[in-house]
């Protein structure tokens, strides 16, 4: 290199640029988490103009060659930002199926055209809210496949007569799902929450828990969390439609705050992974969903 070149002033500030860039993708922990967060930071959102969450999803096919198969791209060639989210037709079982033929037996996923960077595992707690179910499967698969994940989707059913116990079941959910894979993240998610806005990465982050919800029409897209440190999804990303029908509006209260039915800080402890007791009723395969039901004891309601 010639000294005349070192001396130019351009030259040096190219290598001043070139070395911050280097330093902060090392210092963020890889190139992705780089541009997840500029994904997140910089990207304005118009919600007056939403897409179908179908819209140029079969852009990705089969790849002719999966031996020489490359990995997915850091941003996903088909993101269009805010979803159409609406529960005004319930979709048919058959018409999810059909609307996404790559998903296999088990709700499981992967990009056919390239190599997902992410395996996330979405575990849904569920106890009769057949309706919510439809709705969210029907959003759900499609959105994920956006993303270019590799991903499944694990139902946990509750049988019995006790109190719907949530955390309980997540954490069946979180153990029954590590027996298939060693997934990268693992998604605990509402059955009634739907998100819309293909940005919101279903992805974990680095160091600590990550609240993607940030923000649902059902509280004017405004949530505050107190005394916990997590990273949340910027708002403008982490907005979701709650389903809220009247006829269940009992039905969905009942689950959406279990401390109103039992005393969650007395049974905290008997929800955790390490004193966790079920019976394991069955496991099944459903065409969109791994299905798992359990029976984890009696809850007595908190009075």
């Amino acid at each position: 290199m010639s000294l005349s070149r070192v001396e130019n002033p351009c030259f040096l500030l190219f290598l001043l640029v070139f070395q911050a860039i280097f330093i902060l993708i090392l210092y963020q922990g890889g190139p992705s988490n780089v541009f997840r967060g500029f994904l997140e930071s910089h990207q304005i959102q118009d919600y007056s103009k939403t897409h179908d969450v179908y819209t140029n999803l079969s852009f990705f096919t089969q790849a002719p060659n999966e031996e020489a198969m490359p990995y997915c791209s850091v941003q996903s060639p088909i993101f269009v930002g805010p979803l159409t989210v609406t529960f005004r037709v319930l979709p048919s079982e058959r018409m999810i199926i059909q609307k996404n033929p790559l998903v296999q037996s088990g709700g499981r996923y992967r990009p056919p055209h390239c190599l997902a960077h992410y395996k996330s595992a979405i575990l849904v707690a569920y106890r009769n809210q057949e309706k919510y179910l439809r709705h969210l499967l029907y959003y759900l698969h499609p959105f994920l496949q956006r993303q270019q994940l590799s991903y499944s989707i694990y139902l946990i059913q509750q049988m019995g007569n006790g109190t719907f116990n949530r955390a309980k079941l997540l954490n069946v959910g979180v153990r029954e799902a590590l027996k298939d894979e060693d997934w990268d993240c693992l998604i605990l998610h509402d059955v009634d929450l739907v998100p819309e806005n293909d940005y919101n990465l279903y992805v974990c982050d680095e160091y600590y828990p990550k609240h993607m919800a940030s923000a649902m029409d059902k509280f004017q897209y405004k949530i505050q969390l107190a005394g916990m440190k997590i990273v949340r999804t910027p708002s403008h990303l982490g907005r979701y439609r709650v389903m809220d029908y009247k006829k269940e509006t009992e039905i969905q209260e009942s689950w959406r705050r279990p401390a109103s039915r039992h005393n969650t800080r007395k049974t905290w402890k008997d929800d955790g992974m390490n004193s966790l007791e079920f019976k394991l009723l069955s496991r099944r395969k459903h065409p969109l969903y791994t299905n798992i039901t359990v029976d984890i004891g009696y809850v007595p309601p908190f009075s």
